[in-house]
């Protein structure tokens, strides 16, 4: 699981094309992005893979992001983005020949990740979430603080690196994981013409809908085992919103790591490796 040996593929739905990288061999694990800008799949997870062996990983770009097709602004007022999300991941399995699947989502992928584990709760046969949106309710004041973030970025003068430096900064509880080199592969990611029009439409959608799915109506619905990764001092999806999930979620564990943010796999690398791969692992 070499960074020289991943290899990015294109899978046509009826929505449009699907960037997925596939990696690896044995029961599918299928890793959702989260949704700041420069996100795509292999940003969020390539400095995981290492620790996967033993799952064929798939890593889609969400629509939007990365390699895949951008929505319309036609798309976004039809459907919301975990909506269109949800029928471009299954489209993207069924053409993989994925039945059933673990999956893990953050943020924006937790979203989808919860919605998927909704729609089709029998595919699902483990899931793990780390702070999603839709399942999220919270009971402080939004939106919060890295939200605001997300919305600034694109806005005024448009991405500048030292908006992508503040970014980082309130994604994560120790900014010094981050130096100028990553800060700036990530705010070169960014500036995707193609990716910033879609960030527009999707911040004017997404205010026009009030915000992500209200999926926590329907948490009931998941049959998985579900694990929830959770930064303690995470600003973005705070941790006050994560009882609910706790009390609705049929089969639910919460692991909380003090000192971590919004990127759990990033800020507690080793630990998130360990606690998903054991709980993936057989015999859970």
């Amino acid at each position: 699981m070499t960074a020289t040996a991943l290899e990015t593929s294109t899978v046509d739905t009826t929505l449009g094309p699907i960037a997925v990288t596939v990696v690896g061999e044995g029961e599918p694990l299928v890793l959702m992005h989260g949704g700041g800008p420069g996100a795509s799949a292999l940003a969020n997870y390539r400095d995981n893979l290492g620790a996967l062996e033993g799952f064929r990983v798939i890593l889609p770009d969400q629509p939007g992001f990365g390699g895949s097709y951008r929505p319309t602004e036609e798309d976004l007022a039809e459907r919301s983005i975990t909506e269109i999300t949800v029928d471009a991941m299954y489209q993207m399995l069924d053409a993989l020949g994925v039945d059933t699947f673990f999956l893990l989502g953050n943020s924006l992928g937790g979203a989808a990740a919860l919605a998927m584990a909704i729609a089709q709760p029998v595919r699902v046969t483990k899931l793990v979430l780390m702070a999603p949106g839709g399942g999220w309710l919270p009971t402080a004041p939004t939106p919060t603080e890295g939200q605001k973030e997300m919305f600034r970025y694109y806005n005024g003068e448009g991405p500048t690196f030292s908006k992508m430096k503040n970014f980082v900064r309130v994604m994560v509880a120790n900014p010094k994981l981050f130096d100028d080199a990553s800060i700036q592969a990530r705010y070169e990611a960014s500036l995707d013409a193609s990716h910033i029009e879609f960030y527009h439409r999707y911040n004017t959608a997404f205010a026009r809908r009030g915000g992500m799915d209200p999926l926590w109506k329907d948490l009931e619905k998941i049959l998985a085992d579900t694990l929830l990764l959770w930064g303690r001092d995470d600003r973005t999806i705070t941790l006050d919103g994560a009882w609910i999930m706790l009390k609705n979620i049929r089969k639910v564990q919460l692991h909380v790591f003090g000192g971590c943010g919004h990127w759990v796999q990033v800020e507690k690398k080793a630990d998130f490796e360990r606690l998903v791969v054991g709980f993936l692992g057989p015999g859970t």
